[in-house]
């Protein structure tokens, strides 16, 4: 077999040569890849190594014991620090958060032609201690400029609030802002304190177009008479509703209405009983629980009655502000429509109480009460003279700005006081929440022609309400065939 010469040493000397550079080249190459690459680590590396030994101190403790740092910093901050000193008695003050809302609106309504009424809750050390205000924007869907109007506040809780104080705003306008009936939105601007730069700006209420309806604030009103009723909280009786319902729709004539406000009280039991009236048209029930999240007062018992006067304020001639452990009774020889006909020169008038015992019944073997009413067989009342007794009340509704629990203080026209001869009302205090036996306490029946002494406080056998119980009964089966 042929065998093929080796190659000569020259070649392979000069293909070494040859190779060489290619790969110093490469190496070359590689290397300034690699700097160019790792100089921003390095810099990295040098500045976190720089901002390390500037926040290096030595803590020190001086005289007070409060501990100190000395920080090792760089000559161009100390340059800095001399040039800018700190003044180590100069405090700041950081604010986290808020404690209360500057405004929480329940409600707003149009009052009239040309006034509103936005119904809620503010902070109250805002308004005690501050100066906050309001002002009022109707913003017309025509395009139009809008109308401004200085808005009047009221605080109608006469000092009680908690966290939170029940507010009233009244918007008046020189004229009607949607007088062409397009519509429009109303804007309130509520301010943190007297300086206008500072203030939150929300709409409280809009208009659609062909929604006005001047008709809707004149007589005749719709009803007769309303009940705004305050928040119903707590473990009510159903028995005891079941009774206050009965008699005051009878008390209170077809051409009436009741608007209650559940904060948690309306069990079950309490609903079942308010729904057959619900379904008559008698009865309107809100759900306010969520009122809870607003620490006011009792409920936030002034916002809500503030709320309801003025959602209802052109619904009836007379509303009515009691509880529903309380029964307006008016004496023989008078009607309702007789007592309001002669007190309709007046804006409102208070009603005196009747203050009846919860516990005492007669002791008369004859007398089933376990299938008494409440008010059947709660004949003994308080007969103590010259001290002071919470009054309720009866307002015309178009003439107040701004109302309370007991009487308004926001209002046109006269108050009446001197009542009693005329309507009272009966109150049993806390037998609302009772649902056991009222009956916890028996007398003798020669107690029904004398005084009867209880710790101290002088009773009075009273049948007045008792006499109505069979007609009350009566009235209730025909009206909801119970």
């Amino acid at each position: 077999m042929r065998k093929e010469p080796p190659p000569p040493v020259v070649g392979k000397v000069f293909l070494c040569f040859e190779s060489k550079p290619f790969f110093v080249t490469l190496l070359a190459i590689t290397l300034v890849m690699l700097v160019w690459n790792l100089q921003p680590y390095y810099e990295n590396i040098l500045s976190a190594s720089s901002r390390c030994s500037a926040a290096a101190g030595v803590v020190s403790v001086d005289s007070t014991g409060i501990k100190s740092v000395s920080l090792g910093l760089t000559a161009a901050s100390e340059k800095r620090l001399v040039s800018s000193p700190v003044d180590p008695n100069k405090r700041t003050f950081r604010a986290y958060g808020s404690a209360a809302a500057l405004f929480v609106q329940m409600g707003a309504y149009r009052g009239g032609p040309s006034t509103f009424a936005v119904v809620g809750l503010a902070s109250k050390p805002i308004h005690v201690f501050g100066k906050p205000w309001f002002k009022c924007e109707w913003f017309p869907n025509n395009g139009n400029s809008s109308i401004r109007a200085k808005a009047y506040k009221m605080l109608p809780d006469w000092g009680y609030g908690r966290v939170y104080t029940a507010v009233v705003v009244n918007c008046t306008f020189p004229e009607n802002p949607n007088a062409d009936n397009g519509g429009g939105k109303l804007m309130l601007n509520a301010y943190y304190g007297e300086s206008p730069r500072r203030f939150e700006k929300f709409t409280v209420l809009e208009e659609a177009p062909g929604a006005y309806d001047e008709s809707n604030y004149r007589p005749p009103y719709k009803y007769e008479y309303l009940y705004c009723g305050s928040s119903l909280y707590g473990n009510l009786s159903a028995s005891r509703m079941r009774e206050w319902m009965a008699y005051h729709t009878w008390f209170f004539g077809p051409s009436s209405h009741f608007v209650f406000h559940d904060a948690g009280g309306v069990s079950p039991e309490v609903r079942a009983v308010l729904e057959p009236w619900k379904r008559a048209g008698r009865v309107t029930l809100q759900d306010i629980r969520a009122q809870a999240e607003y620490d006011g007062y009792y409920y936030n018992q002034f916002l809500v009655v503030n709320d309801c006067l003025h959602r209802y304020r052109h619904a009836a001639n007379w509303t009515f502000y009691f509880d529903v452990d309380e029964y307006i009774y008016v004496p023989d020889g008078n009607t309702l429509e007789s007592v309001l006909r002669d007190f309709s020169n007046n804006t409102q008038f208070t009603i005196e109480q009747n203050a009846m015992s919860s516990i005492l019944c007669v002791n008369d073997s004859n007398q089933d009460y376990s299938r008494q009413w409440g008010f059947e067989k709660l004949v003994f009342r308080d007969s103590r003279t010259r001290i002071r007794r919470d009054r309720k009340y009866a307002i015309q509704a178009k003439n107040a700005y701004a109302t309370g629990v007991h009487m308004s203080e926001n209002v046109i026209g006269g108050t009446l006081h001197a009542t009693e001869t005329r309507i009272r009302y009966y109150h049993y205090h806390n037998s609302i929440t009772v649902h056991e036996e009222l009956c916890r306490k028996l007398v003798s029946i020669d107690a029904l022609n004398a005084t009867t002494w209880i710790d101290k406080v002088p009773f009075v056998y009273d049948v007045n309400m008792k006499k109505l119980a069979p007609v009350i009964k009566q009235f209730e089966k025909t009206a909801i065939r119970r």
